[in-house]
């Protein structure tokens, strides 16, 4: 399945490589927070961070808009869990009824941290899986 990336999404990855040297998988430009969400190979997350957070923080000044990191992976089930950090996920389960559905099992005190401000967390999740992994929905249980 292939992500359409917008110009300014594929500016803004060439600006991420050229400040991290990581090759981001995919790109969101989400207007409604001033953000930017980058999704990194597996392994290079500290590498696209950076030590204490300059790679990041240099994206951030550059771009004028907070960068967040999500660590691509090979399984939906492991994606979603990725894309919910920083909250605890203790297990997702797939669901492949009508529409393909991710439950995602969140501690108790983590589920604030899971679905954000407004959403904002449990979005980006739903539309990460949604474009890389056909998943219709994530929902927390």
């Amino acid at each position: 399945m292939g992500v359409t990336l917008s110009d300014a999404a594929r500016r803004y990855i060439a600006l991420f490589e050229d400040v991290t040297d990581v090759a981001a998988r995919d790109c969101l430009v989400d207007d409604e927070y001033d953000r930017v969400v980058y999704l990194v190979p597996p392994g290079d997350m500290a590498r696209a961070i950076g030590p204490n957070g300059r790679h990041v923080k240099a994206v951030e000044e550059r771009l004028g808009r907070r960068v967040e990191l999500v660590e691509d992976a090979d399984t939906p089930e492991a994606f979603v869990a990725n894309a919910l950090a920083p909250a605890a996920v203790y297990n997702v389960t797939i669901s492949r009824n009508r529409d393909v559905v991710a439950y995602a099992e969140v501690a108790q005190e983590d589920r604030g941290v899971a679905i954000g401000v407004d959403g904002r967390n449990i979005e980006r999740a739903r539309t990460l899986a949604r474009r890389h992994f056909d998943v219709a929905d994530v929902e927390l249980t």
